[in-house]
Parts: structure tokens; C-alpha cells; sequence
């Protein structure tokens, strides 16, 4: 199965990845398309874009874990986003998931570290939260959406695999889902899985490349990561991500 990517060169990009959510539920985005949009939402994205991935060495254990597992570490924050660029920075709050949705972790408020201020109001997380409103309102008209981030790091090491998505196949119960990749090290994997509400099998892909993306309708569409694992033995080995959800809020 071949992902959806977008033609190239696009006249209105957006009213392209708009249409693909609505069929077949999701766009594949490309580095370099994703770094063109960020780009022209805002100048200083590659200027900041070191900073932004870096601070993906500065993230919290999640003790959630209900495998046991020790290898999956994030921060989180919310927000509250209107017309594109309404993007406010909402109190920190915890994550919660029913366990219809998650039947690993979820049941529970989950209290994660907040992502750090310099990250959570800079360019680039503005700027791509920026543009998946553009996409997703394109998609669906929205007064209002509430917006959580998750910053990911999945850690592989010589006879533990990292699990990317540790709960398996699922949908996040939201409306609408961007996975942002920020950086892989050192690991073999990590391949994404659509499914359709029959779980048949959509597309399956590798983000490799730093600003590769999905964009997906979590209301049609589940998801799943394969583990990852180390290359080699012998070094840091890790795959770096940021997860946007986009929840339609009333009027």
C-alpha cells in the first residue's frame, strides 16, 4: 500500500491535504512540503527548529506505563485555538483517555511534565499548530478546537525494543491527528499503520526525515506504530515525535 503524499508542485496545498482527510482520511506530508508551510507561516522556523528538537533531550519519564515499561518519556500541553492564529496556551492540565481508547493506560488523569515555555510559545510549535488548524478547519469547520501536544522520545536498547504505541492499534478519540517526526537516532522500524473501522489495513509508512508528517482523522481512522530497535548496540537509540490532537469544541 502506497501512503497518500501530496503532488508536487500544489497550487493551494492546503485545500490539498484538506481534501485528502476528508477522502481517504489522511495526508502524508514530506519534509520538505511541511517545511515550506512552517516556512511561510513563519520565517524564523529554521532558525529555531535546532532548539525546538533539542529540547526533546530535556523530557520526563512517563510513570504511567502499565507494561511496566521504561522506555517512553514526554512532556504535554494544552491549548485553545480559534481562527488560525487564536493559539493560546491553555493552564496545564493532565491527559486523559477513556480506556475504550486506551485500554493500557487509560481510566486515569495522567499528570505529565508541562512543555517547557521557551518550546510551548516559539516559533515553530506556534507555527505548526498554526498550520494543522488551517488543515483541519479547512477539513471540517471548527469554531473552536481543543488542542492537546505531546512531546514523545521512545527509547530501543539491546534487548528491550521502545514501543511507539504501546496500547497497539487504537484511535486517540479525538477528531483530528498530526504526527509530527522531529528525529530519528540509531533505530530500526517505526513503521505507522492506518486502519479502517473495520480494521482493514489503509497505508502503511516510515517517517524518516525530520518535519515528515501525517495528518489523519482519528473519527475514521486507528492507528499503530511497530517497536523500534536499536542499529546499533552500542549507541543512543531513539525516535523522537510530536503528537498533536484537535478536539472540535461548540460554538
Amino acid at each position: 500500500m502506497n501512503p497518500t503524499s501530496s503532488p508536487q508542485p500544489l497550487t493551494d496545498p492546503l485545500a490539498a491535504y484538506a481534501a485528502a482527510l476528508r477522502d481517504p482520511a489522511y495526508v502524508l506530508s514530506e519534509a520538505a512540503a511541511t517545511a515550506a508551510l512552517l516556512r511561510a507561516l513563519d520565517p524564523l522556523v529554521p532558525d529555531e527548529w535546532p532548539a525546538f528538537a533539542a529540547s526533546w533531550d530535556d523530557l520526563g519519564p512517563d510513570t504511567y506505563m502499565a507494561d511496566g515499561g521504561r522506555y517512553r518519556y514526554r512532556r504535554h500541553a494544552t491549548y485553545s485555538v480559534g481562527a488560525p492564529d487564536d493559539i493560546r496556551l491553555a493552564p496545564h492540565r493532565p491527559h486523559f483517555q477513556a480506556r475504550d481508547y486506551n485500554a493500557l493506560n487509560g481510566g486515569i488523569d495522567r499528570w505529565f511534565e508541562p512543555v517547557v515555555p521557551a518550546i510551548a510559545n516559539g516559533s515553530v510549535l506556534r507555527a505548526i499548530l498554526a498550520l494543522a488548524a488551517r488543515v483541519f478547519t479547512r477539513a471540517e469547520p471548527a469554531p473552536r478546537w481543543d488542542v492537546e501536544v505531546h512531546q514523545f522520545r521512545i527509547v530501543a536498547e539491546a534487548g528491550h525494543e521502545g514501543r511507539p504505541t504501546p496500547e497497539g492499534v487504537h484511535r486517540d478519540g479525538v477528531d483530528f491527528v498530526l504526527v509530527l517526526l522531529v528525529r530519528r537516532e540509531n533505530i530500526a522500524s517505526g513503521r505507522t499503520d492506518l486502519y479502517d473501522g473495520e480494521r482493514r489495513p489503509v497505508a502503511s509508512f516510515t517517517l524518516t526525515e525530520p518535519l515528515s508528517a501525517v495528518f489523519l482523522d482519528d473519527r475514521r481512522l486507528a492507528h499503530g506504530v511497530t517497536p523500534v530497535t536499536p542499529l546499533d548496540a552500542s549507541r543512543p537509540s531513539y525516535r523522537d515525535v510530536l503528537v498533536v490532537t484537535f478536539r472540535r469544541l461548540a460554538a
